[in-house]
């Protein structure tokens, strides 16, 4: 697991519309749920809320400290919600989890290095897949998942969901035989004017 991600919240009081007020003040309302703890209506302050969200993501656990008590829970960023004009953060909800509860979870695939195969063929490394969906327990759920593509030695090689590497208490979700990656040819001149000519004659066959 990344670095461990902490987050207070405070009591909310204010409810309804009346919310606006607290997101003007600098203040986003924020709702933890889960099966060990009656919902809790919390906030926590705008600039420390989109800290955690951009260092968590949805799949890294965050440890919350509730207010009065000082009690820690472990808790999964489930849904967040933005303003679509302005872009600011409106709500943002938390899953609460036990330590010993395996979950399930997309994890980033981030595609690392050089593949000499594309590089000599003048071709690129294309992602097909940009996640894994895999099970662990939350300590155990990886941030992301990274792979070296230098494991395409051929223009015909293609890397699948089932060829990366995942930790011994990490379990693959995805079809192993999805594909992630694979070497993308540059199209050749006359394929290009065939495609072309091709589409063309298809419009102007609609058109009569």
């Amino acid at each position: 697991m990344a670095n461990r991600i902490t987050l207070s919240l405070e009591t909310r009081t204010i409810m309804g519309k009346q919310v606006k007020k607290l997101r003007k003040d600098g203040i986003v309302p924020v709702h933890l749920y889960g099966p060990s703890i009656s919902p809790r209506f919390l906030q926590c302050s705008t600039p420390n809320l989109l800290k955690v969200l951009v260092q968590a993501g949805s799949n890294t656990p965050v440890f919350v400290t509730l207010p009065d008590s000082g009690e820690e829970h472990l808790a999964f960023v489930r849904e967040v919600q933005w303003d679509p004009l302005r872009g600011t953060l409106l709500h943002a909800d938390l899953l609460q989890t036990e330590v010993s509860q395996r979950i399930s979870a997309d994890v980033p695939i981030l595609l690392e290095g050089e593949s000499q195969a594309a590089r000599e063929a003048g071709a690129t490394v294309g992602q097909v897949l940009r996640t894994l969906s895999v099970e662990a327990l939350p300590l155990d759920m990886p941030g992301d998942l990274r792979v070296d593509v230098s494991v395409l030695t051929d223009d015909s090689n293609v890397l699948r969901a089932g060829d990366i590497g995942l930790p011994g208490n990490v379990t693959l979700l995805t079809d192993p035989e999805e594909m992630v990656a694979r070497i993308e040819l540059p199209a050749r001149a006359g394929e290009t004017e065939e495609a072309e000519e091709a589409g063309s004659e298809a419009t102007e066959e609609e058109a009569e």
